[in-house]
């Protein structure tokens, strides 16, 4: 059963339920991606339900029990975030896809500037300012943007890490993770062991976590001490970039102005680089 079918199946049965079960279906529903990993006493803790409550609601919905119900959540879910699924249905209509990818993009920009409030802005400014090392975490497409996020901490003077798969296991640069660091990590669909296994072992070492995925169902959310959503939706590909970079230039563009002085200071030392005729040519605009 795809995604497309199991919504339609929920909101046909949906109708004739009583009011208690129309609220379990109507989460389920809404967050998807959420009750497909969550445990059935965390969606019955949220929904302020008993687990026999949503069994008998799996059972309304035509499932054996509400593991049967959470099964096709999951197939539902890593359909949506599975490349060769997306690519077939791509190529059943070709000729509307770049004006496809504008719109599927516009719409994740919009998304992910609607859940950037102010108030979580700042608390990342006053957590970078009160750490020792700022280590930043990324895996696989997730690497390309914490990297850029390092990048730009480097440009203003901060002492960035950057933790990515390479000779070293994740898990064993974790170990140099101290207490009053922070760790920034990104993780979009799919979600890896081996980052989840790290920030756990970062937040054993009292370190203050940042988390920058797409779903509060990602495991790395448990060890959070503020999270950023956004929204990373694509035609042609697992996970589209596009967002949560454009959240990386928002957060830092905001915390260079927090900065204030010491940013100003970091710069300019940066501007005086860029008149190296070494490595620039001189006749082109001097941006980094």
């Amino acid at each position: 059963m795809n995604s497309l079918e199991l919504q339609t199946l929920l909101r046909s049965k949906m109708g004739k339920m009583p009011n208690k079960a129309r609220k379990v279906v109507d989460y389920i529903l809404s967050h998807m991606r959420e009750a497909a990993f969550m445990s059935i006493g965390e969606v019955a803790q949220h929904l302020e339900v008993s687990k026999a409550q949503l069994v008998r609601v799996s059972r309304m919905l035509g499932f054996s029990g509400y593991s049967e119900l959470k099964s096709a959540l999951k197939d539902a879910v890593l359909e949506q975030v599975n490349p060769a699924a997306m690519f077939e249905k791509v190529m059943k209509d070709q000729k509307d896809l770049p004006e496809t990818i504008y719109r599927i993009e516009h719409a994740n920009l919009d998304d992910t500037w609607k859940q950037l409030t102010p108030d979580k802005a700042m608390l990342f400014c006053d957590m970078i300012k009160e750490a020792k090392d700022i280590y930043c975490v990324g895996w696989g497409i997730s690497a390309l943007v914490v990297e850029s996020l390092y990048t730009r901490l480097m440009e203003m003077g901060l002492k960035g890490v950057l933790m990515k798969r390479g000779s070293v296991a994740l898990i064993e640069q974790a170990r140099a993770v101290k207490e009053g660091d922070l760790v920034i990590v990104c993780e979009l669909p799919s979600y890896v062991i081996e980052v989840t296994e790290s920030i756990q072992k970062s937040k054993e070492n009292q370190a203050r976590v940042i988390t920058l995925t797409d779903s509060p169902a990602a495991p790395i959310c448990q060890y959070a001490d503020l999270s950023f959503y956004v929204s990373d939706k694509s035609p042609t590909f697992g996970s589209s970039i596009i967002a949560p970079l454009f959240l990386i230039h928002i957060l830092t563009s905001i915390l260079a102005v927090n900065l204030g002085e010491k940013a100003a200071a970091a710069l300019k030392d940066q501007l005086e680089g860029l008149h190296d005729e070494r490595i620039y040519y001189p006749s082109y605009d001097l941006r980094y």
